[in-house]
């Protein structure tokens, strides 16, 4: 496939640190079976008009993606997902001023992106699937964020069993972090993301978001993408078009807790509940200091 690079670009100035505001990672998924957008944005000038949206609504990174990692969905192909993705960031990197992530599993499409105007790489197998992309990542100098899932997309619901949750989260973290270090990742380029709704029950995912204080013990930024997905049906959200309220409570928790980027499908509304929960936050603060 040929890539158009994309040359003489603005330095990025996109950084992340422990302890940043949250910030809205744009979901922008250009595949025809994601649990929730599928085939909405399946061409390339619907996903680059959504991206473009998303950017201006306040998102902070746009996440494009070619391949669905939902529950039960099956791999596509390097070429698919180059197909699906390559155009629209090319597109994206030149009408947009944010970061671009690429949400992608496999090393070829990482460094291809990269070639196209990506800047980070938003991996859910966190090296497992792909290891040379860990070197991609490393060789190019770009964000990684690190996820963790349970097994692959297409069985990682099955047989869903932890000694103890948070514990077991945290060891994996410690145990990628050194493989990510050894392969010659910046220690401030390294993003981690728990993974939820990845290899887990709903009440886990619950779980997870009740203890992100717990992660902080990591040292790394932390990314939770909560958006729209099946465990907040239990709180009343039978399917994702009715689960933005859940969602929004959500991210709600996240801001408060301090995770520096929520991945979300609907940038404007999460905006605005993350500026409530921030603007409470930063009183409670300063009704401590007196």
């Amino acid at each position: 496939m040929q890539i158009k690079k994309i040359m003489n670009r603005k330095p990025n100035s996109f950084k992340i640190k422990c302890g940043d505001k949250t910030r809205i990672m744009g979901i922008v998924n250009v595949t025809p079976d994601s649990f929730y957008d599928g085939g909405m944005h399946d061409t390339i000038d619907s996903a680059v008009a959504h991206g473009i949206k998303l950017a201006d609504d306040g998102a902070a990174v746009l996440d494009v993606g070619g391949e669905s990692t939902r529950p039960g969905s099956d791999e596509v192909t390097i070429q698919t997902e180059l197909e699906r993705v390559i155009p629209v960031i090319s597109k994206l990197a030149e009408e947009v001023k944010i970061p671009i992530s690429i949400d992608t599993r496999k090393a070829e499409v990482a460094k291809l992106a990269i070639e196209a105007g990506a800047s980070i790489i938003n991996d859910v197998s966190a090296g497992e699937h792909d290891p040379e992309i860990i070197d991609v990542a490393a060789e190019n100098d770009v964000y990684y964020i690190a996820m963790h899932m349970r097994g692959k997309p297409k069985t990682m619901q099955k047989d869903i069993h932890y000694d103890e949750l948070i514990s077991d989260l945290k060891s994996y973290f410690n145990n990628r972090e050194r493989i990510f270090l050894n392969a010659g990742l910046r220690r401030d380029k390294l993003i981690l993301d728990p993974g939820i709704g990845f290899g887990k029950s709903a009440e886990d995912n619950y779980t997870v978001l009740a203890n992100l204080n717990e992660f902080r013990e990591l040292g790394y930024p932390l990314v939770v993408g909560p958006s729209r997905k099946s465990f907040l049906a239990p709180a009343g959200g039978s399917l994702p078009e009715n689960r933005l309220s859940g969602t929004l409570a959500a991210v709600t928790v996240c801001a408060l807790e301090g995770v520096e980027l929520v991945r979300v499908h609907d940038v404007a509304e999460v905006l605005q509940a993350i500026n409530v929960a921030l603007r409470i936050k930063t009183i409670d603060k300063k009704l401590e200091t007196k």
